[in-house]
């Protein structure tokens, strides 16, 4: 199986690279660096290769060739790179060029990403797509603050619904999972073991072929759109 995983230089992506390696994937561990990507490469040990990944950058269409070049297919997207957990805005006065910044990476990047990689994804026989989100996009339980990051989540939920509509007959599962609030970078100390909010993400990209889509899971269970 071979999984692709973006931003696993560091953090929540670093260790769900290592998870899913740990399962027997060989894990394209992706970043906008390449020293980065070789660092985190060389760390995670044999079954993790170096991908320079902008998931920003204004071509995607070479990644697809590289994949099937190097490794034939492509079995499982994690989606996890994401920038402004704005933690200092509200709406009501947010700057909008940072909530552009926000979207950019954490909507158009996935969506981009999807749409190049598809037709690998089509030809595997065990398909999965995993958009890390985050329960701040819960409409359910949602409040105030960190604008641009909350509103580009909801919008990368609301696309993972779409997806795993129109691909179900594909027999790809695509769903949203929430690590939690991850003792991370982003996240700040704190929150819960990066490892346990990693394993609800692994969880999602080894689904068997009669599990769930379309789904808002964290830890496996589901929460609430």
């Amino acid at each position: 199986m071979i999984a692709l995983v973006t931003g696993a230089n560091r953090g929540l992506g670093r260790e769900t690279a290592r998870q899913l390696a740990g399962r027997g994937h060989t894990v394209l561990v992706s970043a906008r660096s390449a020293a980065d990507a070789e660092e985190a490469a060389r760390e995670l040990g044999k079954d993790a290769v170096p991908l320079r990944l902008d998931v920003t950058g204004p071509d995607l269409s070479g990644i697809a060739a590289e994949i099937e070049e190097r490794h034939g297919g492509l079995d499982v997207l994690v989606n996890n790179a994401a920038i402004h957990y704005d933690t200092w805005q509200r709406a009501a006065e947010a700057d909008l060029a940072v909530v552009r910044e926000a979207v950019e990476t954490n909507l158009y990047g996935p969506w981009r990403l999807i749409e190049t990689l598809l037709p690998l994804l089509r030809r595997s026989e065990h398909p999965r797509i995993v958009n890390v989100s985050s329960e701040a996009a819960s409409l359910t339980n949602m409040g105030g603050g960190t604008p641009a990051y909350t509103a580009s989540k909801v919008a990368l939920n609301a696309l993972t619904r779409m997806l795993a509509a129109e691909l179900r007959a594909d027999g790809v599962l695509v769903n949203a999972v929430c690590p939690g609030w991850v003792a991370t970078d982003m996240g700040g100390p704190g929150g819960r073991p990066v490892h346990d909010g990693a394993a609800g993400i692994v969880w999602a990209a080894t689904l068997p072929d009669d599990g769930p889509t379309g789904g808002f899971f964290r830890d496996a269970r589901p929460l609430p759109w």
